[in-house]
């Protein structure tokens, strides 16, 4: 799905979570709550299995979820010359001042 077919969502003033905490104006989650959804989600669904998880939405060997992240747009690539680095426009900037690119 294209990041902008994505519903636009509105915090709720309490922690998305489900551990029922109030938190700040503009936030889904306590600090270090998303990752517990996260890992909750991951449990609940996909027994714990990042690879069916991957394989639930259709990728895996021969279709990579990294790509299809640059290709929507969500994800940016390093343009030096042979790096293969991918990830978050904030990460790739980061990737290539660490490695002088």
């Amino acid at each position: 799905m294209a990041l902008d077919a994505l519903p636009r969502l509105i915090p709720t003033g309490t922690c998305w979570c489900g551990c029922g905490r109030q938190v700040g104006l503009g936030s889904f989650f306590a600090q270090g709550h998303d990752k517990v959804a996260e890992g909750a989600l991951l449990a609940a669904r996909y027994g714990g299995s990042v690879a069916q998880l991957l394989h639930a939405h259709g990728y895996g060997a021969g279709h990579s979820v990294t790509a299809a992240a640059v290709s929507e747009g969500a994800w940016d690539e390093c343009s030096h010359s042979g790096c293969d680095y991918v990830g978050t426009p904030t990460s790739v900037r980061t990737h290539q001042k660490r490695a002088g690119h």
